[in-house]
């Protein structure tokens, strides 16, 4: 199984190595960057499996999220997938915001991952200005991936996109690449540049761990990934979801679910359930679909909605629902 959960698995499940080979590299690699620029679907690329969900609508990823990738006798890179760095509007906003630049904050190196078709006007954008000043004040490590190439008609294109992220004031990235997340092209550099700028260490997690999420969490993301593909408008940033049963049958061999997908308002509620429950329906069966190719089990999930109101503008419900300010020493 990918994952560790206290409450489901032994403490032996995984087991370090005892030695790593000389010159061994480990650490943690944040992928920074504004919403919807790839970094979840990089991350989840170079794994070869989904930890982070991602979706096309900015603001998907609310957690910081850890992956993990080994590098057979060369190496372990920590990902660090942060939610995008933008302007807050609700409680929710400045949560996600503040987990990312305190979760960059603590990492070895910075893969700054930005959106091949905002560079439109000859400059770089606001926004990756914005994040890029905040990563020189953290004076770590920085390579920078030029995302979505495959959207960009020629390849020539992107010298000039490559020249201003390379000359951006104070960044000065160890290197500039450009990559798509979507087909691969560039990723095995990204590891490549990376690696070599983390310090030696021992190995940090075994080599068969993709992520140190919980199985709550990591199934709460899944759903929450089919409700945002399945929703429009404001749904989606008005949604959480909590599981609140996760137990195994072991009689039936299968994992039992129960999920509770929180809304601020009844339009919102009728939205998500759609006619007759077909909407809810649908959402389960995808959901569904991709926690059995997760947990490699049966899965019985039991989805409901209710109206939960204000909840992303009230700090005491976005604690029950796992949204809270970072917190290194948690």
């Amino acid at each position: 199984m990918s994952v560790d959960d206290p409450d489901q698995s032994a403490p032996n499940d995984h087991v370090l190595p005892e030695h790593s080979p000389e010159g061994f590299r480990a650490g943690f690699v944040a992928l920074a960057g504004v919403p919807n620029v790839g970094k979840s679907t990089l991350m989840n690329a170079v794994l070869g499996q989904k930890v982070s969900i991602a979706t096309s609508r900015p603001q998907t990823t609310r957690n910081r999220i850890l992956g993990i990738h080994t590098v057979k006798g060369l190496g372990q890179i920590l990902f660090v997938d942060t939610p995008g760095i933008h302007k807050p509007e609700k409680e929710l906003n400045a949560v996600m915001v503040d987990t990312a630049l305190k979760s960059i904050g603590e990492t070895d190196v910075v893969l700054f991952v930005v959106d091949a078709q905002g560079f439109t006007d000859g400059r770089v954008p606001a926004g990756d200005r914005f994040v890029a000043a905040r990563l020189v004040e953290m004076g770590l490590p920085v390579v920078v991936a030029i995302n979505k190439i495959d959207k960009v008609r020629e390849r020539a294109q992107l010298f000039p996109v490559m020249e201003a992220y390379g000359n951006l004031a104070g960044l000065d990235p160890r290197a500039v690449v450009p990559i798509s997340a979507l087909n691969g092209d560039g990723l095995d550099v990204i590891v490549k540049e990376v690696l070599g700028l983390l310090p030696e260490s021992p190995q940090l997690y075994p080599a068969d761990m993709s992520t140190d999420q919980a199985e709550r969490f990591v199934a709460a993301e899944i759903i929450r990934e089919k409700l945002t593909l399945q929703t429009q408008k404001e749904v989606p940033y008005s949604s959480a979801v909590l599981v609140e049963e996760f137990s195994d049958d072991t009689r039936r061999n299968l994992l039992r679910m129960r999920a509770i997908i929180h809304v601020e308002r009844d339009s919102q509620k009728a939205i998500v359930i759609g006619k007759g429950g077909s909407r809810l329906k649908q959402i389960g069966s995808q959901a569904r679909g991709d926690l059995e190719r997760f947990f490699g089990r049966q899965v019985y999930l039991d989805l409901h909605v209710v109206v939960d109101k204000n909840w992303a503008s009230d700090p005491r419900r976005l604690k029950v629902l796992g949204y809270e300010r970072y917190d290194s020493e948690r």
